[in-house]
């Protein structure tokens, strides 16, 4: 699996070639991250909670449920590198943090 930083190069470059760098500012982009996980949502929206895995794994709603969390995923990248955060470094803080907030039993 290529990793987050690799991951952000390759989105990187795809916005550079088609000039979308001005519309990408932090504050449109986090934004954009809270639309996009908006449809993710809409997707499983009046799934009952007990017949959410089941429907999850539908060969017609996993394909759609993909797409949705790539877009959630690009657009943090996005947000991430143009806000200089060093996301997998977050990601590792903030895990650590979380075992200290609640730890294990």
């Amino acid at each position: 699996m290529p990793d987050l930083r690799a991951q952000a190069e390759l989105i990187r470059a795809f916005v550079e070639a088609r000039g979308w760098e001005p519309f990408h500012d932090p504050k449109n982009l986090a934004m954009a991250v809270a639309s996009e996980a908006g449809e993710l949502v809409a997707e499983l929206r009046w799934v009952a909670s007990e017949e959410a895995d089941e429907v999850a794994r539908r060969p017609d709603v996993a394909g759609r449920l993909a797409d949705e969390a790539a877009d959630v995923a690009i657009t943090l990248l996005m947000f991430c590198d143009r806000a200089g955060i060093d996301l997998p470094a977050a990601i590792e803080a903030k895990l650590h943090k979380n075992a200290e907030k609640y730890p294990a039993p």
